[in-house]
């Protein structure tokens, strides 16, 4: 029901990842990164528990692998989860149980990896990875993963229609950098762009704003100074 690619920005030190569903909300439940950390994406049928649990062991040093390990043989419903772990380093790690929906794939590279279950074709998170390396590493982060899953709707995507997506980007902040999310829409990555494309010239005022108000710029919101 979903298929994702998580990365690693070795130009910013970003960590972020995009996914996309036929699910509602997608994003809630899936996509989970720290700062300075890394990146966990658990899907198929989620435990969202999982994500918040890999990102600590991987804040107090695990690998990515370790981090999957621990995870799996931690968690008793294990064969029902798709799993994708992504390091400080640029590590990555898969995990897919025997009860994973419908065709399933999950490929690993340095700082990049995607996944997907119920998937219209196996080749699908190849051919997103290989879109995120031929993008240029000088975009954004958050436009490199959403040309990713451009390329992955492109290749047949879910094999029924989707309807949430998200996109989430941590730097150093406690925060996220980019946290958007489409939670219902017949076009949910047509929506997650306009809403990329909307955010990206401001997102760093609103960094700003939180630890500077007095350098903040105003955007002439009513009441805003």
């Amino acid at each position: 029901m979903t298929f994702s690619i998580v990365a690693r920005c070795e130009r910013t030190g970003q960590f972020g990842m995009a996914v996309s569903s036929s699910s509602p909300a997608v994003a809630s439940r899936c996509a989970f990164a720290r700062a300075g950390v890394g990146v966990v994406a658990t899907q198929n049928i989620t435990d969202p528990r999982l994500g918040p649990a890999g990102l600590d062991l991987l804040e107090r040093g695990a690998t990515a692998a370790e981090c999957r390990d621990i995870l799996v043989r931690g968690n008793a419903f294990a064969a029902f989860r798709q799993l994708v772990v992504l390091d400080r380093t640029g590590g990555t790690a898969l995990w897919a149980g025997e009860q994973v929906l419908g065709c399933h794939a999950e490929i690993a590279g340095t700082n990049v990896a995607a996944a997907g279950n119920m998937l219209a074709s196996v080749d699908v998170p190849a051919l997103m990875k290989d879109a995120f390396n031929a993008s240029s590493s000088s975009l954004d982060l958050a436009e490199r993963l959403i040309l990713a899953m451009e390329a992955g709707l492109a290749a047949g995507g879910e094999a029924g229609p989707v309807h949430s997506a998200g996109l989430i980007v941590v730097e150093e902040q406690s925060w996220p950098l980019v946290d958007l999310r489409v939670d219902w829409s017949n076009a949910p990555l047509t929506d997650l762009r306009s809403l990329w494309t909307l955010w990206q010239p401001q997102m760093r005022d609103y960094v700003t704003r939180g630890l500077n108000p007095l350098s903040a710029p105003s955007y002439g919101v009513p009441g805003d100074r």
